[in-house]
């Protein structure tokens, strides 16, 4: 029996995993970028690593950047690297929409640009740039359907009367609490209790017993759109001090790895809202991760 979700959910679930599979192709393209830039162009992820000041090489996001797709596509190859100057570079982060630091940004990228590195023969560096420049111009069209979908499902998403309950949740925003509701609908009648919705989730562990052995194991036959958003709701969630950091931390001292943690993290918020979502409360950290009373020590007789 199909779910009896109402117009506005089902939009939702269109837009949401509409983005869901803009932001994993652009993933992917941004993967491939970066494999075909390390074989002939290492100097355009040093500079940009420098100038994002992290030191540890350029990461997914910021290659996908406006600031690196602009600069690439100006210097695609070391040998035009060596010769942009500073003030095309600055020209191409203001078209990017870049609005502060671009003198500085700009001073790192043509420093780091400049310094020796190994270099293919010419004509095979110049066929790595025209591929380069291919692969860019596939990834500016998926970023920019990212932010078209990005834009309409969280324009349809407020409008939902689930919106407040959703969003009053630690580590669910406008984008992830929108791919929540897309995956988990709007009827209350879907799901029996939260063990269902946890289950489908994949969050729910799995018990085999059979004979005096017991093992307890990660569910793989699940949602995997809310199992990807579990993860990083879970992980933002715990990041900053609140109730749902220290339930992580204890289950870490229980002797769980960082993702078996975050996992437990996620089946026990879903959970939580599931029961929210049944009686219209917002998300209440005390009543979801109550005090646990603290031990007090025997007195010595």
């Amino acid at each position: 029996m199909l779910p009896d979700d109402s117009g506005l959910a089902r939009s939702i679930t269109t837009l949401a995993r509409a983005y869901q599979d803009a932001v994993w192709r652009r993933t992917k393209l941004v993967q491939e970028l970066r494999a075909r830039l390390r074989e002939y162009y290492p100097g355009f992820l040093a500079a940009f690593a420098a100038g994002a000041g992290s030191g540890r090489g350029l990461s997914t996001t910021q290659l996908a950047s406006a600031d690196a797709r602009m600069v690439l596509a100006l210097a695609p190859s070391p040998a035009e690297g060596l010769t942009v100057s500073k003030a095309r570079i600055e020209t191409a982060l203001r078209r990017g929409g870049r609005q502060r630091r671009i003198a500085s940004l700009a001073t790192k990228v043509v420093t780091a640009l400049r310094i020796p590195q190994l270099r293919q023969e010419p004509i095979v560096e110049q066929a790595m740039a025209t591929e380069t420049a291919s692969l860019l111009s596939v990834l500016n069209a998926i970023c920019e359907a990212v932010d078209q979908l990005t834009a309409a499902l969280v324009d349809a998403f407020t409008q939902h009367p689930d919106y407040a309950i959703i969003t009053s949740f630690p580590g669910l925003a406008d984008v992830s609490g929108a791919i929540v509701l897309a995956e988990i609908g709007d009827d209350r009648n879907r799901f029996t209790d939260q063990r269902a919705l946890q289950a489908f989730a994949g969050s729910a562990p799995v018990t085999r017993a059979s004979g005096k052995s017991r093992s307890v194991t990660r569910r793989r036959t699940k949602n995997n759109r809310i199992a990807a958003i579990g993860f990083s709701w879970a992980f933002t969630a715990a990041a900053r001090p609140s109730p749902a950091r220290e339930h992580y931390l204890r289950r870490r001292e229980h002797g769980d790895g960082h993702p078996a943690a975050l996992r437990h993290l996620f089946n026990r918020m879903l959970g939580q809202l599931h029961h929210c979502l049944q009686t219209g409360q917002l998300y209440d950290p005390i009543k979801a991760f109550p005090p646990r009373p603290e031990r007090v020590a025997p007195i010595a007789a």
